[in-house]
């Protein structure tokens, strides 16, 4: 008489050697994950060229407004307003749910709002092309951020990558301050900051992606809110959100400008994520800093500003 043995598929799955289940990787609502890491990678950076060089060129233009200087954190107000809009938008359509901790999405959100409200603050004070660089520099901090968060190990030739952009960011920085007379010291505090706080954020968001699994569209909405609800506290206390609203009712264009910033900000952050995602912060701030290069070169055809070839 025989004897049968059914395995069920359950049981048949456990005997196998365990192989960590691939998850979706999206750009903007496309499932890019069939595609190899390399063209995954090639992807999101083509998608970060197409929207942050328009960006650079929308923030500078902001700027460039005669009166708007003093009303950086204003910008970064209304920046994390829309974004927030955008993002609520997105996850209703998603029906995305939350996986990160409210008490963690407390402390990236007030890193956000470091990172980008230092940032645009800084344009009251210096000039586009240096804060730029200066911005280009945060390779190094994200890399300092990645050993102290994520333990991660750098190669020598990074390390040598990073202190030749120091190097530059040197060389330019005395230049500017020769010709330049909107080169600031307050300038260099303020984007300094940014820097330290960019030196976690990224390191934070892959983390945080990694450990629970979380969705570009989850961290975009609920980060960017709770920096916008920092930001609001901040400004009704200091009066600068009166003054702002004011300035851009009387120049309604400034309005349409940060509208388009904005979107284009917002589709670049989620290429981004993405990027972040498929190769981690260091690749994505080194993309990045490559992006601004030619930032830099479109600002100075664009705008008129000083320059020195000392």
């Amino acid at each position: 008489m025989e004897s049968k043995i059914d395995i069920h598929d359950c049981d048949y799955k456990k005997l196998l050697p365990y192989k960590k289940e691939e998850k979706s990787r999206k750009l903007l609502w496309v499932d890019i994950s069939h595609f190899s890491e390399l063209w995954q990678f090639l992807i999101c950076t083509c998608v970060v060229f197409i929207f942050f060089i328009p960006y650079g060129y929308l923030q500078e233009s902001i700027f460039a407004i005669k009166g708007f200087k003093p009303f950086g954190w204003y910008l970064t107000l209304v920046q994390f307003l829309n974004y927030s809009i955008f993002g609520l938008i997105e996850n209703q359509f998603s029906q995305t749910k939350r996986r990160i901790p409210w008490i963690l999405y407390l402390l990236l959100g007030l890193i956000l709002l470091g990172s980008m409200g230092f940032s645009n603050a800084s344009l009251g004070y210096l000039n586009y092309p240096t804060q730029v660089i200066f911005k280009c520099c945060k390779l190094i901090p994200v890399m300092i951020g990645g050993i102290l968060i994520q333990k991660k190990l750098y190669t020598i030739i990074d390390g040598i990558a990073a202190s030749c952009m120091c190097a530059g960011l040197i060389l330019f920085t005395l230049a500017d301050n020769k010709v330049s007379p909107d080169f600031n010291f307050l300038g260099v505090f303020l984007i300094s900051c940014a820097l330290f706080c960019d030196a976690l954020i990224g390191n934070l968001q892959e983390k945080m992606m990694k450990k629970h699994s979380a969705s570009n569209a989850e961290i975009v909405l609920y980060s960017y809110f709770i920096g916008f609800v920092y930001l609001l506290l901040a400004l009704l206390m200091t009066g600068e959100l009166r003054e702002g609203t004011e300035f851009c009712i009387q120049n309604p264009v400034t309005y349409v400008y940060i509208f388009w910033f904005s979107v284009s900000g917002f589709f670049g952050v989620q290429a981004v994520l993405a990027l972040i995602r498929t190769c981690g912060a260091l690749v994505a701030v080194t993309v990045t800093t490559c992006r601004k290069a030619i930032t830099i070169v479109i600002s100075f055809l664009l705008f008129s500003k000083p320059f020195t070839l000392q």
